[in-house]
């Protein structure tokens, strides 16, 4: 009888083992994707605030002040050049900082649809902070913007209702519909910069998406140009 329990302890051992190594190697599938590409996992409905959209907590401040070399910044906005793979930081109208960065996988144009991608151009601004990126830390950006849902209800990729969620989206200064054939998911983000490997984010280097991550507020705005 004690054999007969010492087998079966060790069958259901040996199916605990693989049980659990199938679990290791999901999470393990799960944290490395397809390949690199720039997609976010779905956030909650952003806020005006600097808050963590992961769990609610207040964004902590790095203990290394990665911004006292900039100091306070007056009104900063951020300037992409696509043509030259640059960031710009300014404050007001002073130039603080250049990074360089990498862009979408079909780097010239502007963002047309979901899967193209291409890093949008125009007018946007910072409508969410995530400290718990699948890219070190990432700062969402409000696409579709108004010229992008224009076009889309024209050319019949989205609803005259998804236009109008957009629109109020916008006015309000949060986050637009993601989820629409526009695409969405658009960030300045970390892990490289030294190709054109996202899917339509722009990336900057672990360093330096810190030092702006922590330099900037939500309501920032970025100009993406050609």
């Amino acid at each position: 009888m004690a054999g007969r329990n010492e087998v079966g302890m060790t069958i259901s051992n040996t199916r605990l083992l693989l049980v659990a190594g199938l679990l290791a190697l999901n999470g393990c599938v799960n944290r490395l994707g397809p390949g690199r590409v720039a997609t976010e996992p779905a956030l909650k409905t952003p806020t005006n605030v600097q808050k963590s959209q992961s769990d609610g907590r207040e964004i902590p401040r790095n203990p290394r002040n990665p911004t006292a070399e900039l100091g306070p910044l007056k009104s900063p906005r951020i300037v992409v050049k696509k043509a030259e793979r640059k960031l710009f930081l300014y404050s007001d109208d002073k130039l603080v900082r250049t990074y360089p960065v990498g862009l979408g996988l079909s780097p010239v144009g502007d963002k047309v649809r979901q899967g193209d991608r291409r890093t949008p151009e125009g007018e946007f601004y910072v409508f969410t902070k995530n400290d718990h990126s699948a890219f070190y830390l990432s700062l969402g950006l409000s696409y579709p913007n108004a010229a992008h849902a224009e076009r889309g209800l024209r050319e019949g990729l989205i609803t005259k209702g998804q236009y109008a969620a957009v629109m109020q989206a916008l006015r309000a200064g949060t986050g637009p519909p993601q989820n629409t054939a526009l695409g969405g998911d658009i960030y300045i983000h970390g892990n490289g910069s030294s190709s054109d490997w996202t899917w339509g984010c722009v990336a900057l280097e672990d360093k330096d998406v810190r030092e702006l991550f922590y330099a900037i507020p939500i309501g920032t705005p970025v100009r993406i140009l050609p």
